[in-house]
């Protein structure tokens, strides 16, 4: 497909037909199951919960109530993504990035992972329930079926806007996070939950310029695979924006200091930057790039909110 008159160049793909960079497949029944889970997306949602947790508690909260928080919180985002599999196998053989997960592969059957994933919601809901509080169990069950039933069972393969609308269940570890301290929510968490729903779009689509070929053989509609490059590098830029107004919002409404005022300008100037250099030649290796300091951009921002609170109000 064509950006203007510069083609978008395809994903590489390595003897086998397999991408550059697509993970082995599990070879035992147990790493299947932890492949179902996505244990790199969870990794990426827990990144954002604990800072969150820190500063519902103005410091740092009990051990405990974060140990089980990220375990409920792993618990629901597991099950979730399990279910994920469940639904999407059949276009996962046709990706090649895809095409080792355990479904696929036939290591482990549908009933057994939907089986599975079942569970890890239940357990998901009791922990949290029994030894957060209802409300942090209520979020956490509400993000995975909106995940499950609003995002990949309606919008993935129908909509252009599936990331969009859908990416809001990967926002609510933050209302989590903040419901299992204060069993309440406020406008701080309702802001971390805007600032992550609007992080989602540029941050998967710079992904999904890479793997639009896979996207566009498996039938699913990612705005990168149905829209020119520069239609989507050019929402990708107003939503970064966006996202970066909403960080700095933070800093009055959390009564946030230097520390993360001036993280949160920088790194943000850094990822409008990236998306906007991405516009003038939206290369693969270009959206890579943005991909990964996307992950970075996150990871910084959160420590940034974390030290902040901690040096400011030790607790």
């Amino acid at each position: 497909m064509a950006v203007g008159s510069r083609p978008l160049v395809p994903s590489r793909l390595a003897p086998g037909g397999v991408a550059h960079g697509s993970r082995r497949a599990p070879r035992s029944r147990i790493g299947g199951y932890v492949a179902l889970t996505k244990p790199r997306i969870i990794e990426l949602l827990l990144i954002t919960t604990v800072p969150t947790m820190v500063l519902a508690a103005g410091g740092w909260p009990r051990t405990t109530l974060v140990l089980i928080t990220l375990a409920g919180g792993s618990l629901a985002a597991g099950g979730a993504n399990a279910i994920n599999m469940v639904v999407d196998r059949d276009i996962d053989r046709l990706m090649p990035r895809t095409q080792n997960r355990p479904l696929v592969t036939g290591l482990l059957s549908p009933r057994e992972a939907l089986v599975f994933a079942v569970l890890l919601e239940v357990a998901a809901f009791a922990v949290l329930w029994a030894w957060a509080n209802l409300l942090a169990a209520i979020l956490a069950l509400s993000a995975a079926l909106f995940y499950v039933f609003v995002y990949t069972l309606w919008l993935k393969r129908t909509s252009t806007q599936n990331i969009v609308i859908g990416g809001a269940a990967g926002a609510v570890p933050v209302l989590v996070g903040w419901a299992a301290v204060r069993d309440a929510l406020g406008w701080e968490p309702l802001v971390l939950f805007v600032v992550m729903f609007l992080w989602t779009p540029p941050h998967f689509w710079a992904l999904a310029i890479k793997y639009a070929d896979d996207y566009r053989a498996a039938d699913v509609p990612m705005l990168p695979a149905v829209a020119p490059a520069a239609v989507t590098v050019r929402q990708m830029v107003l939503y970064t924006a966006a996202m970066v107004a909403a960080t700095m919002v933070l800093w009055p409404v959390a009564e946030l200091g230097p520390i993360y005022w001036a993280s949160a300008a920088v790194l943000g100037a850094l990822f409008l930057w990236g998306t906007i250099d991405l516009g003038r030649s939206p290369t693969a290796s270009r959206a890579m790039r943005v991909f990964g300091y996307s992950i970075s951009y996150v990871t910084l921002l959160f420590a940034a909110l974390t030290v902040d609170v901690l040096v400011r109000r030790p607790g």
